[in-house]
């Protein structure tokens, strides 16, 4: 059995999807057993890249796949890889034990089309649904709903994207 020391991080993307008035979606986790409460069960969109696939083209799939959501255009993209590790007493359980880890390449959205394009619901593609219920939040509030070995990755995104909240 690999050391946890040694697993690869899991190559991925997120997207942080701003509306109009500069407010974050964000969605609430249909489960997953590196949730350790209920009150950091939120998150922004994310998921696995294919291989060799271009990111920005994995960002607006994975976003489709979770979300419905089409209508969109880029911001901005954080320079750097930006990864967290899992922690070691679910590492043997997410993902089959084969990542320590995510590795991953933000994006920023601007949202363009009608709240009723969202369907967290009945996501994209035919896939199944990754959050239970969704809604838009201030960037200033997602540190503290996402799960707290995620949170030096959303501070940073927070702080690459802040400016465009404000536009």
């Amino acid at each position: 059995m690999t050391r946890y020391e040694d697993l690869p991080y899991r190559t991925c993307v997120g997207v942080m999807l701003l509306n109009k008035n500069g407010l974050v979606f964000i969605g609430r986790r249909a489960g997953g057993i590196e949730h350790v409460d209920e009150s950091h069960v939120w998150q922004m969109p994310q998921g696995g890249v294919d291989p060799g696939e271009d990111t920005w083209e994995a960002a607006r799939r994975e976003l489709y796949e979770e979300t419905s959501v089409r209508s969109v255009e880029r911001l901005g993209e954080v320079a750097d890889w930006l990864t967290y590790d899992i922690p070691r007493t679910v590492a043997g359980r997410a993902w089959k034990g084969r990542y320590r880890g995510q590795r991953q390449k933000w994006y920023a959205m601007r949202f363009t089309g009608k709240d009723s394009e969202i369907d967290v619901a009945n996501p994209g593609g035919g896939h199944k649904a990754e959050f239970v219920t969704w809604r838009w939040e201030p960037m200033k509030n997602l540190s503290s709903l996402i799960i707290p070995f995620k949170r030096p990755v959303y501070d940073r995104v927070v702080q690459e994207f802040a400016a465009l909240a404000d536009e």
